[in-house]
């Protein structure tokens, strides 16, 4: 059956936090006409004919800890500049339809339940809201709050390979948006080579991360030796807050650093320092300062400033990454997806320079519109 003739679940961890719900609510924006696709790389001319299920077709649904109402928590965003004037009010009754999927994640504290009984509650709610909505298929796209990583020896698995556990006995394309483990787990290992499901991750590429693969291979190309590259991050909202714990910012550092190393051959000296700004909501100011030498040692500094808002650039990169893991899946496709590094700074292999991710990128959409 085609992917244009059916609905396609989304299923958000994280369903009521800001990306999840700017995705939703751009999602009805876009389908109803109200405003362009920017940042969908999947609404754009090489993809047209790659049989991705249509923006209108998607179904969402998602785990969350927290209880704030879809609508109400657009009007909060609207508020902070993050969606349009009006928008929550043009898409109350998607956001409403899509809270009602939403059902309780965990563990919460005082949870006595086991990593096996809260995975398979977690299964539970993917299958029942699969069948439920007559879906084809469902993606599950982590996009909570960045956890710790796991202490070494630690007995229970971390949030974040329990909802991705879940997702694969639930049979369910699986996307890593986060830092978080998610599959990446010892635990794991044996279910992700069995599972027979296309997967995605790890951590979206969407702003300082995002300009540093692009410059680095500049400096590779042009011959120009990075001596040192050094970078702070100011933001607020959920994110500010969860990586006010110097252990969830080790973790979404090592990402960033990651990307670095990969390009340049080596990590250059310096570091990335993430402060909470609550003032700032959810917008973010990334200031990078790259010192590099040229011809005879001459010693220059390049100095880069992004401005932006880490949901309204993530929920477009989202909502591309579904319908690709959706498509991938009905196109029978397996394991995880190198193709898709394009979105990540930790991606399943692939190429590091974003230019190349790019070009692999388009060869996957041209596999896809081969299947068809």
């Amino acid at each position: 059956m085609s992917a244009h003739a059916v609905r396609t679940g989304v299923w958000f961890i994280g369903a009521r936090g800001s990306v999840a719900t700017t995705a939703t609510a751009g999602c009805a924006a876009v389908a109803a006409g109200l405003h362009p696709a920017a940042g969908m790389v999947t609404e754009t001319a090489p993809f047209a004919e790659s049989g991705l299920p249509p923006v209108a077709s998607l179904v969402f649904g998602g785990h969350d800890t927290l209880d704030c109402p879809l609508p109400k928590r657009a009007e909060v965003l609207a508020a902070g500049g993050v969606l349009p004037y009006g928008l929550p009010s043009a898409v109350r009754s998607e956001l409403a339809a899509a809270d009602a999927e939403i059902r309780p994640g965990g563990p919460l504290p005082g949870d006595t339940r086991t990593d096996e009984e809260l995975v398979t509650a977690f299964a539970a709610d993917l299958t029942d809201f699969t069948r439920r909505n007559g879906l084809a298929r469902t993606v599950v796209v982590n996009v909570a709050s960045t956890e710790p990583a796991p202490a070494p020896g630690a007995e229970r698995l971390p949030a974040s390979s329990l909802y991705a556990a879940a997702a694969l006995r639930a049979g369910c394309p699986y996307v890593n948006f986060t830092p978080s483990t998610g599959l990446r787990t010892p635990a794991l290992q044996a279910a992700v080579a069995a599972c027979a499901l296309p997967h995605a991750g790890r951590d979206g590429k969407t702003g300082q991360t995002l300009l540093r693969s692009v410059l680095a291979p500049m400096f590779v190309q042009r011959a120009l030796p990075v001596r040192a590259w050094s970078g702070t991050n100011l933001l607020g909202g959920g994110d500010g807050a969860a990586l006010a714990d110097p252990a969830a910012a080790a973790a979404k550092n090592a990402g960033k650093e990651r990307v670095l190393a990969d390009t340049l051959g080596a990590a250059p000296e310096g570091q990335v320092h993430i402060d909470d700004v609550p003032a700032l909501g959810d917008w973010k100011t990334a200031w990078d300062h790259i010192a590099f030498d040229g011809f005879l040692g001459a010693r220059m500094v390049l100095q880069t400033t992004w401005q932006g808002c880490d949901s309204a650039l993530a929920a477009p990169l989202v909502l591309d990454l579904a319908r690709l893991l959706a498509r991938a899946h009905e196109a029978g496709l397996t394991g995880p997806r190198p193709e898709l590094g394009f979105y990540f700074k930790d991606p399943d292999g692939g190429p590091a320079a974003l230019s190349a991710q790019y070009l692999a990128l388009l060869d996957f959409a041209e596999r896809l519109r081969g299947d068809k």
